[in-house]
């Protein structure tokens, strides 16, 4: 089958619109077409698509709007260290080569051409320390780009720097002893989440319009989630992932159930960035090219929908409660249908299909005496033991992940019946808003807290879990705050290759709810 790689970009960014409120009329005035020499003062602060509108009609100039993101940087990221490197020279070498071509041309580079943004430090960039938050990398200078790296420069990007990761992408909140702790934009008291957690702060502050991240245990979603942004967890397959490390530099294969997204502060942008990202691996792109399907329906109240709003496996708090009713009560307002009762999968049997998949591809970095080590340690500890469940997965036989990857299969045919009478499935992103920073406690000692009561760490993704070994997109959207001001999310799933679908409802629905809670380095 050959398939054929379109360009989607959307007509409206209401929610980016409304985020913006708060700015001044005088701030949002546009200045004549071009006319670079007046930029607006705020461009860096306006969606991607009004950012590159106004690149590709000379509104602005790449240098111009990049000088903009720079002093933004200066200002906002001293209380939250989210951009971790910085590249202002490299940086403005490729603004200038951008606007040289655009008046030289008149064409421009591609679909991001001229944008300035920054990258998660677990991508590696040519040129550009990429240590992903690993003493052991801490001087790594690749001499390549990763594949999702190579899209963003082939389309025109501008990078600028290198967002902040936990050691290897491995923890729920974002520090390392590379580049210290990424602050929570909201709250300096509570995570930014992780892996993604320096990406989605910097986003949530106005650093970057768009970031693109990589999302295993919920690593692109639990961030956006506790920073109040949007994150696309695209379908299975359909970014290519080298160069992301874990694994290893220089290893061509990655994790099976690894993908790599957009981070945005609409619906919107991330179709712009969903449709650069998405294309075969190189080595494949001589056959085939990537056609996602169109939207499921064209309206809201043409949407079947199903709302999960808790279940007794991973109890949400009232906040998140009181959030899900409020969005199935909008949704059926506006017309859509609206189930609560059905349930594609069994949410207990599907996370610990996913743990034992996602322990089992941990162990092909391990060290061949490690590795040893975990087999003597499983031999001597039951498998239902919590510890025996990590140990057993990652060194199960060949034999063993055929049938556990028969299991996924068969769950992945569970959920495409379901989405045979239903488009897409909204349900809790997270247990609770943005939990405590604990990144001075040692991993056994942490916890989250559920509507008072302490509940285990890893509870943090267990919503999130749903999707992510059986291929599905997912967005993650803002959908509320609590009364202290915390973001409130929720999470879309949909069918395999609907990815324009769930950002579609995600694009709808958002005109339906509040403005996101903005923070205040946004306008640092």
């Amino acid at each position: 089958m050959i398939l054929r790689r379109t360009l989607l970009l959307a007509s409206t960014a209401v929610a980016a619109a409304a985020s913006m409120a708060t700015l001044s009329a005088s701030a949002r005035s546009r200045g004549p077409a071009g006319n670079p020499g007046a930029p607006r003062p705020d461009l860096h602060l306006a969606p991607a698509r009004e950012q590159l509108t106004a690149l590709r009609r000379r509104d602005t100039t790449s240098r111009a709007l990049l000088e903009q993101y720079l002093r933004h940087i200066e200002a906002a990221n001293p209380g939250l260290n989210a951009v971790v490197t910085l590249d202002a020279e490299g940086a403005r070498a490729a603004a200038d080569a951008a606007d040289r071509h655009l008046a030289r041309t008149g064409k421009t580079l591609g679909a991001l051409h001229g944008l300035p943004l920054t990258v998660k430090d677990a991508l590696e960039t040519k040129g550009l320390r990429s240590t992903s938050g690993s003493p052991d990398l801490a001087g790594h200078i690749p001499d390549r780009d990763a594949d999702a790296v190579a899209r963003l420069r082939a389309a025109g990007a501008v990078i600028v720097g290198k967002t902040n990761v936990p050691v290897m992408c491995q923890d729920l909140q974002t520090s390392n002893p590379v580049f210290g702790t990424t602050r929570n934009p909201h709250d300096d008291t509570k995570t930014a989440g992780g892996s993604s957690g320096g990406p989605a702060a910097a986003v949530a502050s106005g650093m970057t319009s768009l970031e693109t991240g990589s999302d295993l245990a919920g690593s692109l979603r639990l961030p956006a989630a506790y920073c109040g942004v949007y994150a696309l967890r695209p379908s299975g397959g359909i970014v290519p992932t080298r160069g992301h490390i874990p694994r290893p530099p220089g290893w061509l294969s990655t994790s099976d159930m690894l993908t790599i997204g957009p981070i945005a502060r609409n619906a919107d942008d991330l179709a712009v960035l969903l449709d650069v990202l998405a294309a075969p691996a190189p080595a494949e792109a001589a056959a085939w090219r990537i056609d996602l399907p169109a939207p499921r329906r064209g309206r809201l109240a043409d949407y079947r929908i199903g709302i999960w709003r808790d279940d007794p496996y991973c109890r949400v708090d009232a906040t998140v409660r009181r959030c899900l009713d409020d969005v199935a009560a909008l949704l059926r307002a506006a017309g859509a249908a609206v189930d609560d009762t059905a349930r594609p999968v069994d949410l207990p049997a599907s996370d610990r299909l996913f743990q034992r998949l996602m322990f089992a591809t941990a162990g092909a970095t391990a060290t061949d005496e490690g590795f040893a080590a975990d087999i003597e340690a499983a031999e001597k500890i039951p498998a239902d033991d919590p510890r025996g469940l990590f140990l057993h997965s990652r060194t199960m036989r060949h034999r063993d992940w055929l049938r556990a990857n028969e299991d996924r299969e068969k769950l992945r045919a569970r959920w495409a019946d379901y989405f045979t009478t239903h488009d897409v499935l909204i349900t809790p992103a997270v247990p609770a808003p943005a939990v405590d920073d604990q990144t001075t406690t040692p991993l056994p000692d942490r916890y989250i807290t559920v509507d008072g009561e302490k509940r285990p760490y890893f509870d943090q993704t267990a919503w999130l879990n749903l999707a992510g070994h059986v291929r599905l997109p997912a967005v993650v959207m803002p959908a509320g705050r609590t009364p202290g001001g915390l973001p409130l999310s929720v999470q879309i799933i949909g069918p395999y290759l609907a990815d324009r679908t769930v950002v579609d409802v995600a694009r709808h629905l958002a005109r339906q709810l509040p403005a996101p809670v903005l923070p205040p380095a946004f306008t640092a």
